[in-house]
């Protein structure tokens, strides 16, 4: 009994440690957690975003994202807003993994 719960506190205490960004695209701004504006330029962003293929290659908030196809399946449900006033947070989409990354460190607990 005490290793299953010592198992139980430690799967637990580790969830709480890894954010894996998952992120759903909700279709109304009141249901999003973070509302978001794509930016043109990578310098205008406070983070620079790479589309990942698989769930297993999104990481920690390291702007590696998965889009879920069911809200309930997502980390953050975010809404992409039209105007760069309205948003809590600016990315950008890179091409390259490399390139994934926080630019305005000040904004990372949005995503946690």
């Amino acid at each position: 009994m005490k290793k299953i719960l010592l198992t139980l506190i430690l799967i637990y205490s580790i969830g709480l440690y890894v954010n894996a960004q998952k992120v759903y695209s909700c279709d109304y701004k009141s249901d999003a957690d973070v509302k978001v504006y794509v930016c043109d330029y990578k310098s205008d962003a406070d983070l620079v975003v790479y589309k990942c293929d698989y769930k297993s290659d999104a990481s920690d908030n390291e702007g590696k994202w998965y889009f879920c196809e069911y809200k309930s399946d997502a980390d953050k449900n975010i809404y992409f807003v039209d105007y760069k006033s309205d948003a809590d947070l600016l990315i950008y989409f890179a091409d390259y993994k490399s390139d994934a990354g926080w630019r305005n460190s000040s904004k990372k607990h949005l995503m946690y």
